[in-house]
């Protein structure tokens, strides 16, 4: 979600109108103009989430369908989670990768009565058709319909309490399910997902209704975010943001992502290097750390033990809620564990840091 495409022409979302009228910074974002904040400002957007709600723009994200006969079997090769577990209502973060072991993207899978919908990170949306329709097999019907989906997050902990004033739908669903749905008397899925750790509902439409939508939250009082408080909001709880903290480079193992790579179902696309690399050991984990001294970590800064080099940071900022800095780094083992002191070198300075575990906040709790 972070590689700005080159020599492409910036796209808009369809709620872009909203955004110039609501006064939001824009900036050029994996191919389209996005919001990064409003005029309240990032800490009030941060803060806004965590203690209230707020919705954010996600239009820029891609959306496939895959259906037919063959899309259960086909999904079970192309994705690393276990497809076989997914019933009709039920979502699935999971991941598809190169043969190596590399992460060509990761995403989340929906199971409809009518077949799948995979939405992926918008940098990614012609790399991921492509890699899907080269794959694809008999009694398999691919189609992107990104160009005609918009996506909102309504996200914290009232989000659910302003939500059932305009839906018919069971907003008591689990965590990671969804439900076809009417909002503000609009068709659309409504999806018990989200970026930030908080309660919060995702609502995919096409792009007629999800304007509507939008304008009706905010016409209720619900305050938008950009994309710059989603980022702090989404490290807090260390999920993963492609061209960051994973890549082609990066494989789901010394990424954390164990959990969703099912290397005991099936016969995915990667599954034997993954093999590989879990009996023989990640050189390097991706671990978060917080700092114990005043500084900001940035991607890119450099980690120490003593004076010997151990790793790089993916993602850093500073926490508005804790007021200290912290962030994701891959560190060699064996100086992965919790409770190792680290250093970041910021500047000419080495600043002290210790690795901790995650998620940065829960609630109210910092946990380390």
């Amino acid at each position: 979600m972070t590689e700005e495409l080159l020599d492409i022409p910036i796209k808009e979302t369809a709620l872009y109108n909203s955004h110039v009228q609501l006064g939001a910074k824009l900036v050029p974002f994996a191919g389209y103009k996005m919001p990064v904040s409003y005029p309240e400002g990032i800490q009030s957007e941060y803060f806004t989430v965590r203690d209230k709600a707020g919705i954010f723009d996600v239009s820029h994200m891609g959306e496939f369908t895959i259906s037919g006969s063959g899309a259960t079997a086909f999904l079970q090769k192309m994705t690393i989670n276990n497809v076989d577990k997914l019933q009709v209502g039920e979502a699935q973060y999971s991941a598809m990768c190169y043969p190596n072991g590399g992460i060509i993207d990761d995403l989340i899978l929906y199971r409809k009565s009518d077949g799948y919908f995979m939405v992926v990170n918008a940098s990614n949306i012609e790399k991921d058709f492509d890699w899907l329709s080269e794959h694809r097999t008999e009694n398999v019907d691919l189609k992107n319909l990104s160009e005609e989906y918009s996506l909102i997050a309504l996200q914290g902990p009232k989000s659910g309490e302003i939500l059932s004033t305009c839906t018919d739908a069971n907003l008591k669903m689990p965590f990671y399910s969804f439900e076809d749905a009417f909002v503000f008397g609009n068709p659309v899925m409504v999806s018990r997902t989200g970026y930030t750790g908080e309660l919060g509902f995702e609502i995919y439409g096409e792009s007629n209704v999800l304007i509507h939508i939008w304008d009706e939250l905010i016409n209720v009082g619900v305050s938008p975010a950009g994309l710059a408080a989603r980022d702090i909001l989404r490290m807090e709880m260390k999920y993963c943001l492609y061209g960051n903290d994973i890549d082609k480079s990066t494989n789901p193992i010394e990424a954390g992502l164990s959990w969703i790579t099912a290397l005991s179902n099936g016969d995915f696309i990667g599954k034997d290097a993954l093999l590989e690399i879990k009996r023989n050991g990640t050189a390097r984990m991706l671990i978060s750390f917080v700092m114990e001294e005043r500084g900001i970590p940035r991607q890119g800064y450099e980690v120490f033990v003593d004076s010997q080099k151990v790793g790089i940071v993916t993602s850093g900022t500073q926490s508005p809620k804790l007021k200290i800095g912290f962030g994701l780094a891959y560190v060699d083992r064996p100086f992965n564990k919790i409770g190792q002191n680290i250093s970041i070198q910021i500047r000419n300075k080495f600043i002290s840091a210790k690795i901790i575990k995650p998620p940065f906040i829960k609630g109210t709790s910092l946990h380390y």
